[in-house]
């Protein structure tokens, strides 16, 4: 069992949480007047907003204390050194490097590839077996090797490149490589296989799918020119066809999920253009030296590990709503998922004992104003707990006129009617002003009633471009690293997605009729059976 629960200051916040459980955020702000400028922090035009949380001077110094019993400038320093911090599997964890300003050697020589590689695509010297330019790249990943760089595509629309079009191809579901095929011209058509292995199931599918496709259209002596691989499997490249020259090496020091800053990104630079991925590299960066350098009462990711702990492991919430007011950032959540709860969704600690604490919540969230029209009604009427992080920009990517201040108003709204709420009585008065009878005002009331004291953050990013972007995500991979190291974790294994590969591996043969479905629960069996009668029905 982690011992961080015995420490003093876990029992300290233990103790002030009983009582912050009688306090409404409405009296925090009504007893401090300077409360924002007490409970919020500028740095590098990234602006956090954290007076809406649920915190005191007294639970903030707490959490500053529960950082140091931690040892967390301990493992920051072990991670920095390259130790190998991700135990269960013996590896060093080194995102970090590959967005260095001095990257060692090896990482220096795969970005100068990939910069000569976007080059080639951007002024038309790589051309595909009919000798025309590329127009398209898809690239065929999943988890890490797709979330990141779909993410950040996305993000970034507002900096794309004229060509080429960059799509995304990840679910083993044939319905997202042939919807995505079916718009596509075989000619002028480049894709990206994105795995360390060569050997992921969905990726490889996939991949020998598309490759078919090609095939069909230009031959096999085409494959060379529409396919290049991110993979360290250069004999499994080299029997796909592809040129093992046109392979882009990341390594095992860089987990899936941390890996959009390596050759997993190329999809990236190809839709922004490099330099422009130098400078979302160059975002990275500068949040890190603002992780490693600054105290943690002046430190963004700090703040923010600290105030989830806060609110997961002391006020009791079980999810984190991640709500971007940006629908270039609409992917975002999604990705978070994986980074947060891949990291930390476990409950055995580095020691192999129960962790014997709540660990990562439930991370979910969309862009508003979409969601104030599905599920904000459960986050302000509901009866749960549920901690938001509002993003915003200052300034939009995309300036449409009355767009941007509208959408900036709904965002900062919705932080204050979370925290505020509206009592029973404010909701008579206000239905008295509108002229109704006391007694349908009565009746109507009790509606209209918003408990508030729903804590948030507010992120403002002075606006979306590489380097903000950079910093942002870099960001949230510190707050991840803070939270696992606090709970007693590895961040960096994923031990919880191997069960339902191995299975699956088991299966297959019984589903496709080549073994007898025997050895699995009556369920299994059923299902696999009603799966072979559709099939030869149809």
């Amino acid at each position: 069992m982690s011992g961080i629960a015995k420490t003093p200051a876990w029992q300290a916040l233990s103790a002030l949480a009983e009582h912050s459980r009688t306090v409404h955020l409405r009296q925090l702000f009504g007893a401090d007047p300077r409360r924002f400028e007490d409970f919020s922090l500028e740095h590098d035009g990234l602006l956090l907003d954290f007076s809406k949380q649920r915190v005191s001077a007294d639970i903030m110094a707490a959490l500053f204390r529960l950082w140091a019993s931690a040892e967390v400038p301990g493992w920051i320093t072990r991670m920095r050194a390259g130790e190998p911090i991700n135990e269960s599997e013996g590896r060093a964890v080194l995102h970090i490097a590959l967005r260095d300003k001095q990257p060692r050697a090896e990482v220096k020589a795969v970005l100068e590839k990939m910069r000569r590689f976007c080059s080639d695509i951007h002024g038309g010297q790589w051309r595909g077996g009919t000798n025309e330019p590329i127009r398209d790249v898809v690239n065929i990943g999943i988890g890490g090797s797709d979330l990141g760089p779909k993410m950040a595509t996305q993000a970034l629309a507002a900096h794309h490149q004229p060509n080429p079009r960059v799509h995304f191809v990840s679910n083993l579901d044939a319905a997202h490589l042939a919807t995505t095929l079916a718009r596509l011209d075989p000619r002028v058509t480049l894709f990206i296989v994105a795995s360390k292995t060569f050997t992921t199931q969905e990726t490889m599918t996939n991949a020998r799918s598309a490759r078919d496709w090609i095939v069909a259209a230009l031959g096999e002596s085409a494959v060379a020119r529409h396919f290049v691989a991110v993979s360290t499997n250069l004999p499994e490249v080299a029997k796909f066809g592809i040129d093992p020259e046109n392979a882009f090496e990341f390594w095992d020091w860089v987990g899936g999920r941390f890996s959009l800053w390596s050759a997993i990104g190329l999809p990236l630079a190809l839709a922004i253009g490099y330099a422009n991925f130098e400078q979302f590299l160059a975002g990275g960066h500068a949040m890190d030296e603002h992780f490693f350098n600054a105290p943690p009462a002046q430190n963004l990711p700090a703040i923010s590990a600290l105030l989830g702990i806060w609110n997961t492991n002391f006020l009791g919430a079980e999810t984190l709503a991640v709500l971007p007011y940006s629908q270039s950032l609409e992917q975002f959540p999604r990705y978070l998922q994986q980074l947060e709860m891949e990291s930390n969704g476990k409950q055995v600690g580095r020691d192999g004992m129960p962790a014997g604490v709540s660990t990562s919540p439930v991370v979910w969230g969309e862009p508003g104003t979409n969601g104030q029209h599905a599920f904000y009604q459960l986050i302000h009427q509901g009866g749960r707990l549920i901690p938001c992080d509002f993003i915003a920009l200052k300034q939009a990517d995309f300036a449409l006129p009355g767009h941007h201040a509208a959408l900036l108003a709904n965002c900062f709204a919705q932080s204050e009617a979370l925290m505020r709420g509206k009592t029973l009585d404010e909701a008579c008065r206000e239905l008295d002003a509108t002229g109704m009878s006391a007694d349908a005002a009565a009746r109507l009331a009790p509606f209209k009633v918003f408990p508030g004291n729903q804590p948030s953050s507010t992120l403002l990013l002075s606006r979306l471009d590489p380097y903000t972007l950079g910093q942002l995500i870099a960001l949230y991979e510190h707050k991840t690293f803070v939270q696992g190291i606090v709970w007693g974790l590895n961040s960096f294994d994923q031990w919880g997605v191997e069960l339902g590969k191995q299975l699956a591996v088991r299966l297959l043969p019984m589903l496709d009729g080549r073994q007898k479905a025997a050895g699995v629960d009556s369920s299994t069996q059923g299902l696999i059976a009603a799966c072979q009668v559709a099939q030869k029905a149809s």
